[in-house]
């Protein structure tokens, strides 16, 4: 460069400069493309395995507070059943007279274990669906996880590929991110 601001181009300086704003050529360029496309399917997958892993347990979560829900309700239960046999045991041993208030007592504990006992039934079933929804999600997040690593897989053999110039792990690196991508079709649609 002379101090004048001027450039004088050597063919060197010349074709490195061509070259850097050239397109990529043949199998570099190919696996180049293919393997953009492949990391950015890869890492939307990753990212729905992550989501499915997330909402399993979310899922598993609320299915552990009504279990324990349902556990307080049967241990009510119990303590209404226990006052129940209570009220049946002091109906044969009280006087005569105390025999109405004692069977109506028991009558009483009887009616409130029934719905205690609806109440403790319809949370088991929320606590089973939960549980169900949760395993759900994480039979998607397997499917998730699969196509994900099988594109990883697929990436690194379009770099073996382009380090050795074997076409046919070229044709690999394709036929992987197929099977890649046809796992995540099937986590898509929940199969």
């Amino acid at each position: 460069m002379s101090d004048h601001g001027f450039h004088v181009h050597g063919p060197h300086d010349h074709a490195l400069e061509h070259q850097a704003h050239a397109e990529p050529e043949g199998m570099a360029g190919q696996l180049a493309v293919i393997t953009a496309v492949l990391a950015t399917v890869g890492a939307l997958f990753s990212y729905m395995g992550g989501a499915t892993q997330a909402n399993a347990g979310l899922f598993k979560n609320d299915a552990a507070i009504k279990k324990t829900e349902a556990a307080n309700q049967w241990n009510h239960y119990q303590a209404k059943s226990s006052k129940q046999s209570l009220s049946e045991l002091a109906m044969v041993l009280a006087p005569e007279a105390k025999h109405d208030f004692y069977a109506k007592e028991a009558e009483r504990y009887k009616a409130e274990k029934a719905e205690i006992q609806k109440e403790a039934q319809k949370l088991e079933e929320e606590s089973k669906a939960f549980d169900e929804k949760s395993e759900a999600q994480m039979h998607e997040h397997h499917r998730w996880a699969q196509a994900t690593t099988v594109l990883q897989v697929s990436i690194a053999l379009a770099a073996i590929a382009l380090l050795t110039r074997r076409r046919w792990l070229a044709w690999g690196t394709l036929a992987l991110g197929g099977v890649g991508t046809a796992l995540g079709a099937v986590a898509w649609f929940h199969l």
